[in-house]
């Protein structure tokens, strides 16, 4: 355990305070902002495809425009720059989309596709901002889809193939790297019960989709490394996975869903084996030789966060053997997501505990809220519950830094407001409000409260 601070007075308010060189970011992800859909070569991906079907997002909206990103980086990343006032402390996490490298997943590479990375790369460089590149954001090339997507394993030798191709073109710059953003997210939602494309519900018969997802990070680790990159980690999705009531059925069952959710990710990539309780739904698609390839070192470990779950055990003859029940007590963001700060502390703690020497340096690789105030009368976006939602889980994550858990980073989700996924434009998360219909940018009074937090570090070589 260490004595320090945990607290900075700045400009008459007390912010959360980390150590010296601690990186405090932003994220976002290419379909989510880009827009530019069929712009200059890109490919169809299955969220194209999932988002133009009748009934599949809450608002009937897509993603071919969102952001408008793709033709609007240097306004982007100015807002990034002014974060940071001059600091260069802060890094921006994005994801590179794969139909825009290669349209049909597989094959040459789109030289104007890679050239948009390359500029927002060296954009970010000039403006004093360490980029953090994702490979995989969700956005699979709807070509590979059609062969099997995830369910194939031939999808595994395409990714490696395609972080070849962006290795080689940017390793030399990107400071880290993520090869496959919440693989559980996507096995779960997007193969298991179809709310997110490729809109498959195929539940247990998912798994093989976890298992492809794994080695494609393996993989791509490697290639990426091959080319020069210096530090590449993990982005998961983890919750702490609590019972809902004292009952063995509940408790038990909870235990199980901690293995599905957090477990069937972490412990391949840290121990390169799966849960034993959930190793036999596995067992059919691991060959010689993979969980080697899983477990490759990982420089860092990205952990995506934003709430805990309560898992009951459910009724008899229920299609899933478990219920997701609402958690009780704590207020809710405008998503119904539960806000409870202690629980990433106590997810940090336990989870250094657990692993240890097995554990490298921590990222929050994403935490955020969803509310969807807009401005005012004049101009003004007050959305004070996310400056209290922001300062409650830094200083959660500076609780668990100061009981010696070794976290290096904090990226906020997200930049601006965005395409929500299922949920399409009826759910806000940025730092930085975006009206869609005419594409004006308009920081909130969070933007400048984050920035105010940023600039009342301690300089990264105190």
């Amino acid at each position: 355990m260490t004595d320090r601070e945990t607290t900075v007075r700045s400009a008459g308010r007390d912010f959360p305070l980390l150590p010296a060189g601690f990186t405090f970011g932003t994220s976002t992800a290419s379909y989510q902002i880009e827009g530019a859909a069929s712009a200059d070569g890109k490919g169809r991906s299955i969220w194209d495809t999932f988002t133009h079907a009748d009934g599949s997002v809450v608002d009937g909206s897509t993603g071919d425009e969102a952001c408008d990103h793709y033709h609007r980086v240097d306004q982007d990343v100015a807002l990034m720059k002014g974060l940071s006032h001059g600091l260069g402390t802060t890094g921006y996490r994005f994801s590179i989309s794969w139909p825009r490298i290669q349209p049909t997943g597989s094959g040459p590479a789109n030289a104007k596709g890679l050239a948009f990375y390359d500029r927002l790369v060296d954009t970010l460089l000039d403006n004093g901002v360490a980029p953090m590149a994702t490979l995989y954001h969700w956005d699979l090339p709807q070509a590979l889809e059609d062969d099997g997507g995830w369910l194939n394993r031939v999808t595994v030798d395409r990714f490696a193939e395609y972080a070849h191709i962006v290795g080689a073109k940017l390793a030399d710059r990107v400071a880290h790297w993520i090869p496959v953003n919440e693989p559980n997210v996507v096995t779960m939602l997007g193969y298991g019960l179809g709310v997110h494309a490729p809109g498959k519900d195929l539940l247990f018969e998912a798994m093989p989709v976890a298992h492809h997802l794994l080695l494609g990070h393996g993989r791509a680790a490697m290639a990426l490394r091959s080319h020069g990159a210096e530090s590449v980690g993990c982005a998961n999705n983890h919750a702490p996975i609590w019972p809902a009531s004292e009952d063995p059925a509940d408790t038990g069952m909870s235990k199980i869903f901690d293995q599905l959710w957090n477990g069937v990710y972490l412990e391949p990539m840290l121990l390169g084996r799966y849960p034993i309780d959930i190793e036999p739904l596995l067992e059919p698609v691991v060959l010689p030789g993979d969980m080697a390839t899983i477990r490759q070192p990982l420089d860092f470990y990205g952990v995506n966060y934003y709430n805990p779950m309560r898992i009951a055990a459910a009724d008899e003859g229920a299609t899933m053997p478990f219920e997701i029940r609402d958690i009780l007590g704590y207020p809710t963001t405008d998503f119904g997501w539960p806000v409870v700060p202690d629980a990433l502390r106590e997810w940090l703690i336990v989870f250094r505990a657990r692993y240890r020497a097995a554990l490298p340096p921590i990222v929050i690789t994403e935490s955020g809220c969803s509310y969807n105030m807009g401005p005012d009368e004049h101009g003004v976006v007050d959305d004070q519950p996310r400056i209290d939602y922001l300062d409650a889980h830094i200083r959660a994550v500076s609780d668990a830094v100061n009981r010696g858990v070794d976290v290096r980073g904090y990226y906020c989700w997200s930049l601006m407001d965005n395409f929500e996924w299922a949920e399409g434009y009826t759910q806000r998360f940025g730092l930085v409000h975006v009206d869609f219909e005419t594409q004006k940018r308009t920081p909130k009074r969070s933007y400048a409260w984050y920035a105010d937090l940023i600039a009342a570090q301690p300089p990264a070589d105190a």
